[in-house]
């Protein structure tokens, strides 16, 4: 590998000093993501400000895109031991119900300088500069000269355990409105059951055909969560059991589809309703899920 480059991984990771509160927020033993990512010291902070910039859209293209969710620089006195002036180190913050009206960690981005490979090289006793063989001054042949450094490392770490309870609190919506009383606003591409199939009736052929384009859905986006298919009760109740799962989109085989072969689409955040081609249902829900 040439730098710059990263390498990720998730993993678990443990606290030895706390007493485990508030959920999944903070316990002795938890899921934990990090990047640490080399580059030449002098493109560090253009690094940091990268990784610092796409964490934070990440997040909010997982559905925490309200005002719960903060990017927050560390103040001076934050600083660890190893920022040095213009190292930056930032924290993605989450307005938790039980941190509000305060914000608790989600990730934090860190520039970490060549602190943790000068301390392998030190203790170690091992060298770990990088020639690189693209810098250095001109040799007479024009090739560039190299040169050896200790990279430095940018660092976004971020809990998988508590990524997981900004979603779940940041989709709970309660609705006195709706039968369910509370819909659970899932992103499409984190809502455990993607779609939806529903037969108006249990006659006149409409569970056949609701069958099918289930079997359609489930071989597409099977791999993806789950696809539901449920004939059970009013379809009123079934949309509600569908809302206080997530479900964001339920697909309803009625008689006009006897006659036209259009379904009904019904959005669960909107509660709007439209008429789509049932050939078009695959297509509709990739482009919502982004696939």
């Amino acid at each position: 590998m040439s730098v710059p480059f990263g390498i990720a991984q998730t993993g678990k990771a443990f606290r030895n000093e706390v007493t485990p509160r508030n959920f999944t927020f903070r316990s002795r033993e938890f899921e934990q993501m990090e990047i640490e990512f080399f580059c030449h010291p002098d493109e560090a902070k253009g690094w940091y400000t990268f990784w610092r910039d796409w964490r934070m859209s990440w997040w909010q293209s997982l559905g925490l895109d309200s005002d719960n969710l903060i990017l927050r620089e560390h103040d001076r006195d934050e600083l660890a031991h190893y920022a040095k002036e213009g190292a930056g180190t930032s924290d993605i913050e989450y307005k938790f119900p039980f941190t509000a009206p305060g914000y608790g960690e989600l990730e934090g981005i860190a520039d970490r300088t060549n602190f943790d490979l000068k301390q392998h090289q030190e203790h170690a006793k091992k060298k770990m500069e990088y020639h690189d063989t693209t810098r250095g001054e001109p040799l007479p042949n024009g090739q560039p000269k190299g040169e050896w450094y200790l990279p430095h490392v940018i660092e976004p770490s971020a809990g998988l355990d508590r990524g997981v309870l900004a979603v779940l609190c940041e989709a709970f919506t309660p609705d006195p409105e709706r039968a369910s009383g509370v819909y659970m606003k899932f992103h499409p591409r984190l809502a455990p059951i993607k779609a939806a199939v529903f037969p108006l009736v249990k006659k006149d052929g409409m569970p056949e055909i609701a069958e099918s384009l289930y079997h359609t859905l489930r071989k597409r986006f099977g791999h993806l969560g789950t696809i539901e298919y449920d004939e059970k009760q009013s379809i009123g109740k079934r949309y509600a059991r569908m809302d206080e799962a997530g479900c964001p989109f339920c697909f309803t085989i009625d008689s006009d589809t006897l006659g036209d072969n259009t379904v009904t689409v019904r959005h669960r955040d909107t509660l709007d309703q439209e008429r789509i081609a049932i050939d078009q249902v695959a297509d509709f829900l990739a482009g919502k899920l982004g696939v």
